[in-house]
C-alpha cells in the first residue's frame, strides 16, 4: 500500500467503510490503490462495476468490444437507453465517471483473445471474469495463473448462477472444469432467455470477492474467506445457495504438477485448448 492519505471528501464519501474495524482508512487507502480488470460490460459485467467503482476501487479496467442493445436494458444497468448503439465499454466508463472521480477508467473496446489477453490482465490485482463464453473463461484463467492474477468467475443461466475465486495457490477452473461442453450443448441468454435481476446478485458476489482479494492483499479482513476451491451455486427459483468443493487437480496442465509457462500454441476452440485441443 502506498499509504495513500485521504482527504475530508474521501473520509465522508467512504465513511461506512472507515468506521469497519476489518478495513478502516488502511483498508479503504487499498482500495483506492487496487486495479482491477473487469472482463465483459454486460448482465454480470454491470453490477459488479457500479459496486467496484462505488467501493472506491481506484483504477478499473473495462474490456467488452459489444455495443449497447435495447434487450440488454432488461438486466444491463449500468446502461440506459440513450446508450444504445454506444459501445458497452464506453457507456460502463462514463457510469463509473459520473458515479466516482476518485476511480481511473480505462476502456478496451475490443475481445479478450490469445493476442491481447497477457498485455490486458498485467499490472492488474485482480480479473473479474464477467463474460459470457467459455473461450473467453479459459483464456483468462491460463492468463491470470501465469501472472500470478486472482479471478473473480461468475456466471448465469436462464435462473441460476455459479460464482468462484481462483487464486494463484489454489485450485483453477480447469481443475472444476477440465474441458468445456461441445459447441452449443450450453445455449446462450438469447436462446434461452435470463431472469433480469439474477445477474446482479452473481455479479455482486464477484465484487465481494474482488474487494476482498484487494483488501486481504493489504492483511485486512483476516477472518474473510475467499470462494477458494469452492463453486457456490445460487438457484433464484428456489431462492437456495449452495456450496460444493473442488480440489487442485495434480494433472492440471495450468497449476498441476507439470504446468505450462505460456499460452503460446494453445487452441482455445472445441474444448478450449490443451487437453481438450480441436
Amino acid at each position: 500500500m502506498s499509504g495513500l492519505a485521504l482527504d475530508s471528501t474521501q473520509l465522508d464519501r467512504y465513511s461506512r467503510h472507515i468506521i469497519l474495524d476489518e478495513v478502516g482508512p488502511e483498508g479503504q487507502s487499498a482500495l483506492l490503490d487496487g486495479s482491477v480488470l473487469v472482463v465483459g460490460a454486460g448482465g454480470l459485467g454491470s453490477p459488479a462495476i457500479q459496486y467496484l467503482a462505488a467501493a472506491g476501487v481506484g483504477q478499473l479496467a473495462i474490456a467488452d468490444d459489444d455495443v449497447v442493445e435495447r434487450s440488454n436494458l432488461q438486466r444491463q444497468i449500468v446502461h440506459a437507453d440513450a446508450d444504445v448503439g454506444r459501445p458497452k465499454a464506453e457507456s460502463a466508463a462514463e457510469y463509473v465517471r459520473d458515479l466516482n472521480p476518485d476511480v481511473e477508467v480505462t476502456t478496451h473496446e475490443t475481445r479478450v483473445d490469445p493476442d491481447n489477453a497477457v498485455d490486458l490482465v498485467a499490472d492488474h490485482d485482480v480479473v473479474l471474469d464477467a463474460s459470457d463464453n467459455f473461450r473467453t473463461r479459459y483464456l483468462l484463467n491460463d492468463v491470470a495463473r501465469l501472472a500470478d492474477v486472482p479471478v473473480a468467475h461468475g456466471a448465469i443461466y436462464k435462473f441460476e448462477g455459479q460464482v468462484t475465486t481462483l487464486v494463484p495457490d489454489g485450485p483453477c477452473y480447469r481443475c472444476l472444469f477440465p474441458e468445456a461442453p461441445e459447441p452449443g450443448e450450453v445455449p446462450d441468454c438469447a436462446t434461452t432467455g435470463v431472469l433480469g435481476v439474477l445477474p446482479g446478485t452473481v455479479g455482486c458476489l464477484q465484487a465481494t470477492e474482488a474487494v476482498k482479494l484487494l483488501l486481504r492483499g493489504e492483511g485486512l479482513l483476516v477472518d474473510g474467506e475467499l470462494l477458494q476451491g469452492r463453486l457456490l451455486f445460487y438457484d433464484a427459483m428456489a431462492m437456495s445457495f449452495e456450496t460444493v468443493p473442488y480440489r487442485r487437480n495434480p494433472d492440471c496442465p495450468v497449476c498441476g504438477d507439470d504446468p505450462i509457462d505460456t499460452i503460446e500454441g494453445v487452441e482455445y476452440a472445441g474444448g478450449c485448448g490443451i487437453g481438450g485441443e480441436a
